[in-house]
Order: structure tokens, then C-alpha cells, then sequence
């Protein structure tokens, strides 16, 4: 097992301004309303970065996105991580999208790794 992992910082604030720039505002802020044209476009963003890394991506009768990356015992409980891609009309540009790309940063940095001791949804 790696004893020490660290999150690659650029690359999550790369991936955090890349969601910025999808409904981004003149004053930074971020507008990207839940089932907008902008929302279905960070939405997809975020599938297509779990799937590149390996992880099957479903979605629930409500729209919530689940990317599961398998760990080598299915028998040991899973780490949860999340939050939501959407944002208030005059939300900031980490409204609710720091907790999923922390997420999203942490299945990175365990595939970096080739660390497949536990299982992330």
C-alpha cells in the first residue's frame, strides 16, 4: 500500500477553472443553473473525466451522477465523496463544484498511484 498520496494542486485548480469558464460571469462569479444548456455541459465534463479514468458512470431517476471506481475488495465499505455541479444564478465559482472535483481529484491521484486498495463512488 502507498503510505503517502498527495493530490496534484494544478491539476484540481485546472479542472476547478475549467468548470469556472462553463456559465462564467463578467465579475467571476459563475451562473450554470441546473437544467441549463451549461449544466448539461459541466455535467458531461465530469463524465467524460471519470471515465477516462476507468469509472462507470450511472445516473439515478433524479439526475445525481455516480462514478464508481472498483477497489480490489467489493466487500469493503466504499468512500463517498461529492457534491453538486450546478450553481445559483449568481453563485461563486466553487458553488458546490469544489466537492465533486475534490473527488474527482482524489480517483486521479489514486490512479496515479495504481492504488486500487479501496473502492470511491
Amino acid at each position: 500500500m502507498t503510505s503517502a498520496l498527495h493530490i496534484n494542486g494544478e491539476r484540481l485548480w485546472s479542472s476547478l477553472m475549467d468548470l469556472a469558464g462553463i456559465g462564467g460571469t463578467q465579475r467571476g462569479g459563475c451562473n450554470r443553473q441546473a437544467l441549463t444548456d451549461e449544466d448539461k455541459v459541466g455535467r458531461d465534463r465530469f463524465v467524460a473525466w471519470a471515465r477516462a479514468l476507468g469509472c462507470a458512470v450511472s445516473v439515478d431517476e433524479v439526475g445525481n451522477i455516480f462514478a464508481v471506481r472498483a477497489g480490489e475488495d467489493a466487500s469493503l465499505p466504499p468512500v463517498l465523496m461529492g457534491s453538486h455541479l450546478d450553481t445559483q444564478a449568481t453563485g461563486g465559482r466553487f458553488d458546490g463544484v469544489y466537492g465533486v472535483m475534490a473527488g474527482l481529484e482524489v480517483l486521479r491521484t489514486l490512479a496515479d498511484h495504481r492504488n486500487r486498495h479501496s473502492q470511491a463512488y
